[in-house]
């Protein structure tokens, strides 16, 4: 266990206090032990590695973004992937467990004074100080009114918070998920609120073995993130239960548990952006589509996931759902169509190993 400063007596360096480890019962045994691991506390807490964004390679608009958020806000940020996806302007977000709103902020420049934010987080100390920079930010972005707000809620529950049905363009969230009891229930939510064509555009912690009944009653490994990670293939068990398209894996990171391997193992952890779409319950055929341009920032070539790219004025030949993707979300004003003549998908099956996609470590 850490020996940093966290708001509670620790036990000396080497030494775990086994009573404080133990979770308590149900879903708010979890809730509970998530809302005091991250109270109050700065982005230094976590020790995984995965708490950090690497700014090699990000586009100079994120880097813009990110840059003008306030220090005080980017201080108690924890996350381990970029949630900020393409063509965001006059979009609604939603972000699931926005914490002090780091990627809020930085989606609220984004998306235009025309767009809107919401983020919701159960814990108090971390909507506190994403409250008190709203004024800020909406200042320094010389918007009119503010075009961000943060509700309390649990994820899991989403209508209850006041996020009403089919009301969302995009559901984000940066690390949240793993540390939510039902995941279930968080992905039924978040599905219930997006608009049809809406996106569900996230980072989560994902393992490749299961852990045993023990660990998974850790209040540590809970508020690292391990002990609520899924396997990953169960996400897209729970894709194609809840009717999400199929998860298209868009970046990941290795995860160092050096410090966790006595508790853990030989496990191992891995950072992963998805994106799944609620797509119409009619199916589309195999398309033809061309990127016309026209996203900003993105103007010679679209990446859809990590195998798929469109360059601009180039014909590609898509599977079903990739077309119906396409067509149905905000990017369909940027490509043109096409279901004449012969067509050969050449889309790969978005199914993946991401052990076997990672780059380097998620650690700065």
């Amino acid at each position: 266990m850490s020996c940093q400063k966290t708001g509670q007596t620790q036990p000396p360096c080497g030494q775990r206090d086994e009573a404080a480890e133990k979770l308590g019962e149900g879903d708010e045994g979890v809730w509970d032990a998530v809302k005091q691991y991250y109270g109050g506390q700065g982005s230094d807490l976590v020790q995984t590695g995965v708490n950090c964004t690497r700014l090699s390679g990000m586009p100079p608009h994120l880097k813009q973004a990110l840059s003008e958020v306030h220090e005080e806000v980017s201080g108690k940020y924890y996350g381990c992937g970029m949630v900020i996806p393409e063509a965001l302007e006059g979009c609604s977000i939603l972000d699931l467990g926005s914490g002090t709103g780091r990627d809020c902020y930085a989606i609220s420049k984004l998306v235009g004074p025309t767009g809107h934010v919401t983020g919701v987080d159960m814990t108090d100390e971390q909507l506190a100080v994403a409250r008190k920079f709203i004024d800020y930010h909406t200042k320094k972005f010389g918007f009119p009114q503010p075009n961000v707000d943060f509700v309390k809620g649990n994820i899991e529950k989403l209508t209850e918070a006041g996020v009403k049905e089919n009301s969302v363009d995009i559901v984000i969230s940066n690390c949240v998920i793993n540390l939510c009891p039902d995941k279930g229930s968080v992905l039924k939510e978040a599905f219930k609120v997006l608009k049809e064509g809406g996106e569900l555009y996230f980072s989560d912690m994902y393992t490749d073995s299961h852990l045993s009944p023990e660990l998974k009653q850790n209040r540590l490994l809970w508020g690292e993130g391990m002990a609520g990670a899924l396997l990953w293939q169960e996400l897209y068990q729970f894709a194609q239960q809840i009717g999400f398209s199929q998860p298209r894996l868009v970046s990941a990171s290795d995860v160092d548990v050096s410090k966790f391997t006595d508790l853990v193992g030989e496990a191992r952890f891995v950072a992963v952006t998805y994106r799944l779409f609620k797509l119409p319950t009619t199916a589309s055929p195999a398309s033809t589509v061309t990127y016309n341009g026209g996203i900003k920032e993105y103007p010679d070539c679209f990446t859809l996931d990590h195998a798929t790219a469109f360059k601009k004025n180039e014909a590609v030949d898509v599977d079903g759902e990739v077309a119906a993707v396409l067509s149905s979300s905000r990017f369909r004003q940027f490509f043109s169509f096409s279901e004449s003549g012969p067509i050969t998908p050449v889309t790969a099956c978005p199914k993946v190993d991401p052990f076997e996609k990672t780059t380097k470590k998620a650690c700065c």
